[in-house]
């Protein structure tokens, strides 16, 4: 089996472009889960400058964008332990796959809002290996994401429908209670 590389994804990049051009957020994001897991599942060897870890939080770092059609690829290292808030996608689509490691996953509904503050209730927790994908649709963009394993990296590919600059962050205020605020992400050297 060939083993892909992100030095050379040319065919990816045209394969998510393909599916964009769909135009439907739930057909783009069916296509591009499927074209993620298969990319995967043939094994990916990251360079160097993607593998880098913080001790403070995961990376992001940009694989891709086009703004012509308006999405993005972003390539997330996750360090052993490290995790994200609950937190929002903006609004906008997203499909998630695991290219090295094991991720945990919990899902959440949005119950009630009024102005910053919002109930959620769990609605799911799954642990994805290499080769598994999720999507994100809003209003069903609720999540947390983490690496499983306590002493190994964790490697993850999102694709956006759009430049994910920022999402809202969850802080629990106790009861399923949180305070939404508003958090500006950057993309890592």
């Amino acid at each position: 089996m060939k083993t892909a590389t992100l030095r050379h994804v040319d065919t990816l990049i045209a394969r998510l472009s393909d599916a964009v051009r769909l135009g439907d957020p739930e057909a783009i994001t069916h296509r591009i889960k499927d074209e993620l897991e298969e990319f995967a599942a043939g094994g990916v060897e990251v360079p160097q400058r993607f593998r880098g870890t913080r001790p403070d939080s995961y990376c992001r770092r940009l694989l891709h964008r086009d703004a012509e059609l308006d999405w993005s690829a972003v390539v997330m290292t996750w360090g052993p332990g490290q995790h994200t808030a609950l937190h929002d996608h903006a609004g906008i689509w997203c499909v998630e796959g695991v290219i090295e490691g094991e991720m945990e996953v919990t899902r959440f509904e949005l119950m009630e809002k009024e102005d910053d503050l919002c109930r959620f209730e769990e609605r799911g927790h799954a642990y994805a290996g290499v080769g598994s994908a999720g999507a994100l649709i809003p209003p069903y963009e609720y999540h947390v994401l983490g690496n499983a394993h306590p002493d190994r990296v964790a490697l993850t590919l999102h694709v956006y429908g759009g430049e994910m600059d920022h999402c809202g962050i969850f802080e629990p205020l106790g009861g399923g209670r949180f305070r939404r605020r508003q958090h500006a992400l950057a993309y890592d050297a």
